[in-house]
């Protein structure tokens, strides 16, 4: 515990996209969402549990965009997080911002507590080192230092940026002044800077006292600061969201912490972890830490493997995966798209992403699952002038009041119960019974039951693209003005 019994307001970044991760992660549902090493559990849930101590930390205060903002919400909540908060940028500029914007936040409500930033997708395998490095930061943060995580490295890793440590700060144990900061090496550096003994691998976790930080901030990127004071003083806030005014934040800088802070302040220090950490940002660091069978494969799913060493293979709800006389490849099977890349080139994944969003851009926004505050929706088939989904409604969550223009549809119940309504008609519809909809009408479903109500939908037009949905009324806050 801090000193004085001062709690620690976690802030947790849930910004990125997680390219190097596709095709499991998309725009629209990326890896934060997804089940890392546990397939079941998103690793953000593992995030949010990691920090829920009521003796050490107020409620986590969570960072996202409008588009991930109800699965923000609805992962909280299953962490027992009843009233969420969670402030929604208008855009990605990067984490110097999102970090500013929050520790305004932290200080308008918790005055000079301790911010402790996360990101929503590493992995710790050791939560009792993390949580004594974590009581070794506020010490040294309640000092006046703006504290930095580094990991000590065990392998010459080119995929992180390193820490050079300087000297230790006295009666702190492993808590060193910050020397240096080095970005992603070369084989040879990374080499150099394993051998040499001296330099961490920069994890992206901060402890900062919320006042400190903001007048470092101050004094370094003025403009920045003062763009995110505005736009939180003119935010607005609807159910669990703090949006940030938009014209104000977009005049702040596209800039890391790194660089706008850590880099330039006199206060930096670094305390070193050895927690079994590991980011999530690409293939080849998640085969590193992931479970081996003794070929050296990691295989989630159904893959079968014969005369094959050191390969990552995982099948969500795809094709089966079967490789013969390979080795150091990474296969990943989801329903619409299957890749297959050599571990090394794993870091590159950006590239291809590029190259497949150019010809194909549906394939690195969204999954063949789409997420809504009401459940989700699964496309099945589809062809010319005809489409068909199967919806998931959870327990008394409901569809928009809403029309479209160019297509008709007509909802089949395979399990649960449905309280329909098309125009001045309201039904009740259970399982194995139809609901016709026509080209015009309005129209919503609400999920009156206990189960989950899933529903097969058949739509019908000329056009049948999502944003032919006109909403009348939303109880999730959708409609635009």
């Amino acid at each position: 515990m801090p000193s004085n019994h001062q709690k620690i307001v976690p802030v947790i970044l849930s910004g990125g996209t997680g390219t190097r991760l596709w095709p499991l992660s998309r725009d629209n549902h990326p890896k934060q969402f997804i089940g890392i090493m546990d397939v079941k559990t998103p690793i953000i849930q593992e995030t949010i549990v990691r920090i829920l101590d009521d003796n050490l930390f107020h409620q986590p205060l969570m960072v996202g965009n409008d588009a991930h903002r109800f699965m923000l919400a609805e992962q909280m909540k299953r962490c027992g997080i009843a009233e969420p908060k969670i402030i929604i940028e208008p855009s990605a500029h990067n984490t110097a911002p999102a970090i500013t914007a929050a520790a305004l936040y932290v200080q308008q409500h918790y005055g000079n507590a301790l911010m402790l930033i996360l990101p929503t997708d590493h992995i710790i395998g050791d939560t009792d080192a993390f949580l004594d490095g974590i009581h070794r930061a506020a010490s040294a943060a309640q000092k006046g230092y703006l504290v930095t995580f580094g990991i000590q490295p065990d392998h010459p890793e080119t995929g992180y940026g390193y820490i050079q440590r300087g000297n230790e700060i006295s009666d702190r144990k492993n808590t060193f002044q910050v020397s240096s900061f080095a970005e992603k090496p070369d084989a040879a550096t990374a080499e150099r800077f394993l051998a040499e003994g001296n330099y961490l691998w920069n994890s992206g976790m901060f402890m900062f006292p919320a006042e400190l930080m903001l007048d470092e901030m101050q004094n370094l990127q003025p403009d920045l600061v003062d763009a995110c004071r505005e736009a939180l003083s003119a935010s607005t806030q609807d159910n669990n969201f703090i949006r940030l005014q938009e014209s104000a934040f977009e005049r702040t800088k596209n800039i890391s912490i790194d660089y706008a802070l850590m880099e330039a302040t006199r206060r930096a220090a670094v305390v070193a972890l050895d927690c079994g950490w590991s980011d999530t940002g690409a293939w080849d660091l998640l085969w590193s830490v992931s479970p081996k069978d003794g070929n050296g494969n990691a295989v989630f799913g159904e893959c079968y493997t014969l005369d094959s060493h050191d390969c990552y293979m995982r099948s969500e709800n795809g094709p089966a995966i079967a490789t013969l006389g390979v080795d150091n490849l990474v296969v990943i099977a989801t329903k619409d798209a299957v890749m297959v890349t050599h571990k090394d080139k794993a870091q590159s994944l950006k590239k291809m992403v590029a190259h497949v969003r150019q010809r194909n851009p549906d394939l690195v926004q969204e999954n063949q699952r789409v997420y809504r505050p009401w459940g989700a929706y699964e496309r099945i088939h589809g062809g010319e002038r005809f489409q068909v989904k199967r919806l998931t409604v959870k327990p008394g969550e409901k569809l928009s009041l809403q029309m479209h223009y160019h297509r008709a549809e007509h909802w089949i119940v395979v399990a649960g119960t449905a309280r329909m309504t098309c125009d001045d008609i309201t039904k009740v519809v259970t399982e194995n019974e139809s609901f016709y909809i026509p080209c015009g009408s309005v129209h919503s479903i609400e999920n009156s039951g206990k189960i989950n109500l899933d529903i097969i939908e058949v739509q019908t037009g000329s056009y049948l693209g999502e944003d032919d949905i006109v909403r009348l009324s939303d109880i999730y806050g959708r409609i635009k003005t």
